[in-house]
């Protein structure tokens, strides 16, 4: 018999059950959504964003920064290992290389930041840590201080950072928010208390209601929003 044997096939076994994913939720389809999103579009093409005369409206997130634009979040994001002394020093030489300066070297950085964290009264250990990672709300806060301190932008806009803070923190970053504003740069702090501006005294206040401002002034205009609320601005 001139037919080759052949080894019997070893039994399939049987394909695993699998239950099909769940159809992707398609955000720009709902209503809400869709209509916040032509705002934005309509109001895109209608407006320009312009910071010391340079056209901002187009450009990148990066690029924005790199201009001078500086945001402290409500709610700070952590980066498991990416140290902040290695971060801290990666963006400000971006920002001097973008403004035609030299690169810090690594010891007159390490010496300009302890002197930072110094001046807040915070612990050299910061720099050895990841960013935000493992940190309580507070030094969340604490941190992105330190990085507005370093790199020293033109705009500084506070989304809430007094959010969650005790008193010690709430000073703290009140102390640095003090220390960076001067007559060449500015702040916008977005609150909803007055007890930030209590540690910082602002300029101007505008009161904002549905995306619109409906009343300015200065600190008096604070104080009668802590005495009596909003709904007088309502009627």
């Amino acid at each position: 018999d001139a037919r080759a044997s052949r080894a019997a096939a070893p039994p399939r076994a049987p394909a695993p059950m699998t239950t099909p994913p769940a159809p992707r939720r398609d955000l720009a389809a709902e209503p809400e959504v869709a209509r916040l999103c032509n705002a934005v579009k309509s109001a895109a093409a209608d407006r320009r964003i312009a910071m010391n005369d340079t056209d901002i409206t187009e450009m990148s997130i990066e690029n924005r920064a790199l201009e001078g634009i500086f945001l402290c979040f409500q709610y700070p994001v952590a980066i498991p290992g990416v140290g902040m002394a290695y971060f801290l020093r990666s963006a400000l030489n971006a920002h001097r290389k973008h403004q035609g300066k030299d690169e810090m070297d690594a010891l007159e950085f390490l010496n300009n930041a302890k002197a930072i964290l110094s001046e807040l009264g915070l612990d050299d250990s910061f720099l050895k840590r990841s960013i935000n990672d493992g940190f309580s709300g507070g030094e969340k806060k604490k941190s992105e201080i330190i990085q507005l301190l370093t790199i020293n932008p033109k705009l500084a806009v506070l989304d809430e950072t007094d959010s969650g803070l005790d008193v010690d923190a709430l000073r703290t970053v009140a102390k640095g928010v003090n220390k960076f504003k001067n007559e060449n740069n500015s702040v916008l702090i977005i609150t909803h208390y007055q007890r930030l501006l209590n540690y910082i005294k602002p300029d101007v206040v505008h009161l904002m209601i549905d995306g619109k401002i409906v009343e300015s002034g200065d600190m008096s205009l604070v104080e009668r929003v802590e005495k009596d609320g909003y709904s007088w601005l309502e009627k």
